[in-house]
């Protein structure tokens, strides 16, 4: 499966009674019945690691085009309109700025280990604190309530996967409560994000400017109203898109269905 195709339903399990094993590119699993899949006894296996170093990669990049304008600079320094630039064109500050990291887990840890360099201050809220040891070697601090990482950060990262619990897990709530000079950044599922809250809280200022990866849907209506923000990146999805990383979540997708048509345990088996 990539970008979650086909869509594997009960009319394509039932014209398909061969079926062993179902290899889906990525780390989320969302777009899966696992119930549905597990009654027909098929195995799904993913690809949850080697995407983690170029998610991570991009959720720096995004950081750091938002919060230096990249994409509103470009567009000013290949204008033909353009005469001059601007003295008080600015962006802000990365380095010493506080980023909070929602889901620490492979990925978000290491978007961590990519602040520090920054000389970032970190916070993360995650379901488990990491060990200390974890957390000193990247200087995290473990934020147990939500609210309290959204209320400190200038940066808020989102890196969780896409669950009941965490559908729409930033609101007008939650973006209420983050600084009027924030940015939100989504490099996991897009509807982690209530995207309607989000629209009103960057035409009404609430936050800064937001960064995202994804969307819902994907890709948005051409009318959609985030599309005509000037404080808002938008990205074709593309965490895992570097040739070295999709080969090789290729190869792992071939070594999954081999395993599962031979009777072999499923390496990277999601159960």
């Amino acid at each position: 499966m990539w970008y979650h195709k086909p869509a594997i339903n009960e009319e394509l399990l039932q014209s398909l009674p061969n079926l062993k094993v179902v290899a889906s590119s990525g780390v989320g699993i969302d777009h899966l019945d696992m119930k549905l899949l597990s009654r027909y006894g098929v195995k799904v296996s993913n690809t949850p690691f080697i995407v983690s170093t170029d998610t991570a990669d991009m959720g720096m990049a995004l950081l750091l085009a938002s919060s230096r304008r990249l994409v509103e600079g470009h567009e000013m320094a290949v204008s033909p309109d353009t005469e001059y630039f601007p003295a008080d064109w600015l962006g802000a500050e990365v380095s010493g700025a506080t980023l909070g990291i929602v889901g620490m887990g492979t990925i978000g840890y290491k978007v961590a280990e990519r602040a520090k360099a920054f000389e970032m201050k970190i916070l993360y809220h995650n379901r488990n604190q990491r060990k200390k040891e974890e957390e000193s070697a990247v200087g995290a601090v473990y934020c147990k309530k939500i609210d309290d990482l959204l209320q400190q950060s200038d940066f808020v990262l989102l890196a969780v996967n896409l669950t009941p619990q965490t559908h729409k897990l930033i609101g007008k709530r939650e973006l209420e409560l983050m600084k009027p000079t924030a940015t939100l950044i989504n490099i996991s599922r897009g509807l982690i994000v209530d995207q309607d809250a989000l629209v009103e809280a960057l035409q009404n200022k609430v936050i800064k400017a937001a960064a995202l990866d994804v969307t819902y849907p994907e890709p948005l209506p051409r009318d959609h109203p985030l599309l005509k923000l000037k404080n808002v990146i938008i990205t074709p999805h593309i965490g895992s898109a570097t040739k070295k990383t999709r080969w090789v979540m290729m190869e792992e997708m071939v070594e999954s269905i081999q395993a599962g048509l031979a009777g072999l345990p499923v390496p990277r088996e999601v159960l």
